[in-house]
């Protein structure tokens, strides 16, 4: 979240309030492999004002060069993907004056990226370029064409943008593995983006790499797999001052990424894969009588109410109404831990039960520290 609202607020800083819309969430891997060169200072944090998305509260977020490099890379980036949407006419952008209206959305973050990306010796000029070639690449595809010729342009932005960032660190020797991780990087977003996409794709009459090539969802998995095995071997060639982030994104959330998209579930350290919910509710009644627990029912006798929960301050209608919408847009009601929106009480995320992972590969005790399956700290060598 420091990394994310840093991003945020590093596109308010330099190129005003409309250009945060522009947020992500693959920006901010750039924010986050800066500050693991570097080591997480004081300087490269400062306290931001409170903000609906972090329920009104005031947080310490991430400031400096790698949060103002992941900023000029997502504009323009994002950039391109207006331009895309424009050439493709996909809803309101098929009408002629929304259209010229895009582009000229779309050509003023080039030039804000462009502009923060030379304050940063990055040349934006790359990843321009490669996008250029996205829309060629596409035009020409057909049955039999390779996938990997489809993704070589987001691969060839993706690594020149995490290659930057030992620039930044002061670690050139990092260049060239950081390099190779962010091309993988890169192919996997683009597979990703076609898998969920297929369907709906196909609906539409959309392009989609998948359907125009003409691979089936098998090969797509395998290139998936052997992006996910060769970012963990390029990320054991860098070295980091804490790179502990860095392996919970890019080993094991990329990992759980592969797995929604296709529908499996499996640990990231084994890759053992299964069906989604195949593992069941525990044998046996979860309500009856525990070991320890001085609340369940005991034989002879009704169960003891639990102690009164101390008093809370609940916010009003309106109040809760908006911290739930933050919520909701920044996933923490899915996959994190929060407070309740009204009562204030802390909830644990719908996606946040790891139990089922420990128990069919044990990955807690082959790390040794915590569970790596919710995100952990990890000391884990995968």
């Amino acid at each position: 979240m420091a990394h994310l609202c840093g991003l945020c607020l590093a596109l308010r800083a330099d190129h005003g309030q409309f250009a945060r819309i522009v947020t992500n969430y693959d920006g901010l891997i750039v924010s986050v492999l800066t500050e693991a060169q570097t080591g997480a200072t004081p300087a490269g944090r400062r306290t931001a004002g409170p903000c609906p998305l972090r329920a009104m509260r005031t947080a310490p977020v991430a400031k400096g060069e790698g949060a103002r490099l992941a900023a000029a890379v997502s504009l323009v980036l994002a950039s391109a993907k207006v331009r895309d949407h424009v050439a493709d006419r996909d809803g309101l952008l098929a009408r002629r004056p929304v259209a010229a209206a895009a582009r000229r959305v779309a050509a003023g973050w080039d030039r804000a990226g462009a502009r923060t990306g030379a304050a940063l010796g990055f040349d934006t000029a790359l990843l321009v370029d490669a996008v250029d070639r996205q829309t060629g690449i596409e035009t020409l595809a057909g049955p039999g064409t390779p996938l990997l010729t489809v993704t070589e342009p987001t691969e060839t932005a993706t690594a020149a943008a995490f290659a930057h960032t030992a620039v930044l660190a002061g670690k050139p020797q990092n260049a060239a593995p950081l390099a190779e991780a962010g091309r993988l990087f890169g192919r996997l977003a683009h597979l990703l983006d076609a898998v969920e996409d297929r369907e709906a794709d196909a609906a539409s009459g959309a392009w989609n790499p998948l359907t125009v090539t003409g691979t089936p969802l098998t090969e797509a998995r395998r290139l998936c797999d052997d992006a996910l095995h060769g970012i963990r071997l390029a990320l054991r060639e860098a070295e980091f001052t804490d790179g502990q982030l860095v392996h919970v994104l890019l080993a094991h959330e990329l990992r759980r990424s592969v797995d929604r998209a296709f529908g499996t579930s499996s640990c990231s350290h084994t890759g053992l894969e299964v069906p989604q919910g195949s593992f069941g509710p525990p044998p046996g009644n979860p309500y009856g009588p525990t070991p320890g627990n001085p609340y369940g029912p005991t034989p002879g006798g009704p169960a003891a109410p639990p102690p009164p929960r101390p008093p809370r301050d609940r916010r009003g209608l309106i109040a809760g109404c908006l911290v739930w919408a933050g919520l909701a847009c920044t996933c923490q009601m899915c996959c994190g831990t929060f407070e309740d929106p009204w009562s204030r009480e802390r909830r644990e995320g719908l996606c946040n039960d790891c139990g089922d992972c420990c128990e069919a590969c044990d990955c807690c005790g082959q790390c040794g520290e915590g569970c790596c399956c919710c995100g952990d700290s990890c000391g884990c060598d995968c």
